[in-house]
């Protein structure tokens, strides 16, 4: 079972990497980044449960850029639609 988890960590990431490679994702998009989340965390889980204190780094670190940058995205969104309401309002 660990190495299904793994495995689908993995491919999450993979999966963002490939799209952005062929121009189907941004990487600066909110799917890229939750798939990147996803997959770290689930990596990182991993290498806690195994003490693999490198792999832990590694993905602590990706998940945390990952959720960073949505957290960004959200931020800018929430802003975006503030200025569109304050402008609808004048």
């Amino acid at each position: 079972m660990g190495q299904l988890i793994q495995l689908i960590g993995a491919a999450l990431i993979l999966t963002a990497f490939v799209l952005a490679q062929i121009k189907r994702l941004e990487p600066s998009s909110a799917a890229y980044l939750t798939l990147n989340l996803l997959g770290g965390l689930i990596l990182a889980s991993v290498a806690a449960v195994d003490l693999d204190l490198g792999f832990l780094v590694l993905e602590s670190v990706w998940a945390a850029v990952s959720a960073a940058g949505l957290v960004r995205l959200v931020q800018a969104g929430r802003q975006a639609a503030k200025a569109t309401h304050q402008g609808k309002a004048e």
